[in-house]
């Protein structure tokens, strides 16, 4: 019996140092990576730092033969207080992550896509007496709110933004690397995706889908998608009737994501694949021409303000069967197959003669540095990401798959829907995921809505743009 205890108690001490050591490297690694990547360590929590000095003394204390005091250093260790490896010794699979006891998440999503995340909560807290808590903020909003509310301690347990925000959020140290599901994501996920939710050599993200925008076409008034977008102007002139609420073709004018477009003729917003900061060429002269162009439409094509032009009043003069063509991304399939409209989706039209580039991303969940649970967060994060969920995902709202088994899933593969946002897909352009994205969407656009609104010169503009972007970059303070 004693020699029964005593190789009991020797295993416990090896789980024991074995999750301590995780614990350690991924606090060593995070907190080296933070200390880098901001100015100084004030934004790093204390009891983070501390949590990492003394895992790294219990982990040296453990010795490397899993030594010392078993009994004192299991019992010391809740079973919780880290995550444990996914294979135990002889790659024999290990107990799976818990929640802590007394766990609740809350987690925010945007409106499109709540159904699914509402639906597959319930199974997780079927699954694991969880208790899921949500709040409406759009994706690109969640890490400018992440900021403040996280240090805060009122930010969401688990987030999903697109793999943009990617950059600004571990400089800031907002969260955590997907450390113990990083070989299961690894290999169930696409190349694109793991590239896109991983920065500067670690994997953060978990990722659920992969997106691009293309075009919607009601086939009742449009039975043939236009190729050009001549012909979508040239349809507008008998068509169109804003009295009427006839619109040939609606997009968000005063939004970069849905007019890269234009500013993709010859322009581009970083160079080198997005990296190189010191490289913008927004008001490149390829720019200048397709803003241009883009200035040209409010007078041939779409005769309403930037901000008459949203994603609510799209949806419904497309539902209601008054708006011919919307640029839209997937997650509003649902919406439109609800409202029994007969519609098809393309690659977008042509702009002077040339492919129009969307932006393309990916969303992934993220598990909130702040937070709590971050082992229940852990496991909602690889919940909601994996197969089954990301067919559920697309079931519901069309969202793109990004795990390999689920994409080539028959369901998705046979869906015409499906196949006129992967053509769009393969002539895309990844959005850059450094931080200084981040100083880009706002100067550019006031740039489109100044040329769309106001009728102004759009070099004049976009240089204007561009140079508040440098000073941004370069860490000047915004002029009054």
């Amino acid at each position: 019996m004693p020699g029964r205890f005593s190789e009991m108690n020797r295993r416990i001490a090896l789980k024991t140092c074995k999750r301590l050591r995780i614990l350690a490297n991924s606090s060593r690694r995070h907190f080296i990576h933070g200390s880098r990547t901001r100015k100084g360590i004030r934004q790093m929590k204390k009891a983070y730092v501390w949590t990492m000095v003394a895992a790294m003394a219990l982990v040296s204390a453990c010795g490397s033969n899993g030594g010392g005091n078993a009994e004192n250093t299991a019992a010391s260790t809740p079973p919780s207080a880290s995550p444990a490896a996914n294979t135990g010794e002889g790659g024999q699979t290990a107990e799976e992550l818990q929640p802590e006891e007394g766990a609740s998440l809350l987690v925010w999503e945007s409106k499109e896509e709540r159904p699914f995340v509402e639906e597959i909560a319930k199974e997780f807290t079927a699954k694991y007496g969880v208790e899921i808590k949500f709040e409406e903020i759009g994706a690109g909003d969640q890490v400018n709110k992440l900021v403040n509310d996280g240090p805060a301690g009122l930010g969401a347990d688990v987030v999903l933004f697109p793999h943009d925000n990617l950059g600004k959020a571990v400089s800031a140290g907002l969260v955590l690397p997907n450390d113990y599901y990083e070989e299961e994501t690894k290999a169930a996920s696409s190349e694109i995706a793991l590239n896109a939710v991983t920065y500067d050599g670690i994997l953060y993200g978990y990722p659920r889908s992969v997106e691009t925008y293309a075009l919607f076409y009601n086939k009742k008034l449009v039975p043939t998608a236009p190729k050009t977008f001549e012909e979508v102007v040239e349809f507008a002139k008998g068509y169109n009737d804003v009295k009427k609420n006839k619109f040939a073709l609606m997009w968000e004018v005063g939004n970069l994501y849905f007019n890269y477009p234009f500013l993709s003729t010859g322009g581009y917003v970083y160079g080198e694949n997005g990296q190189n900061k010191e490289d913008i060429g927004l008001n490149n002269e390829g720019a200048v021409q397709g803003m241009t162009y883009f200035a040209s439409l409010k007078k041939d094509l779409l005769p309403l303000n930037s901000g008459d032009i949203t994603y609510d009043i799209k949806k419904g003069l497309f539902t209601g069967g008054t708006l011919a063509m919307d640029i839209n991304g997937p997650w509003t399939i649902a919406d439109y197959r609800k409202a029994g409209i007969d519609f098809g989706v393309a690659p977008l039209p042509s702009i002077n003669g040339q492919p129009a580039s969307s932006f393309s991303g990916v969303k992934g969940w993220y598990v909130n540095s702040f937070s709590n649970y971050p082992n229940a967060a852990r496991l909602f994060a690889h919940f909601t990401s994996t197969k089954e969920a990301q067919l559920k995902n697309f079931e519901m709202t069309g969202a793109l798959p990004a795990n390999k088994e689920a994409a080539n899933d028959p369901s998705v593969q046979s869906n015409e829907i499906v196949k006129g946002f992967l053509e769009q897909f393969n002539q895309s352009t990844p959005m850059p995921s450094i931080p200084e994205m981040g100083n880009v969407w706002s100067p550019i656009g006031a740039a489109l809505s100044d040329v769309w609104n106001e009728g102004k010169d759009p070099k004049a503009s976009l240089d204007n743009a561009v140079q508040q972007i440098k000073d941004a970059n370069n860490g000047a303070a915004p002029k009054e």
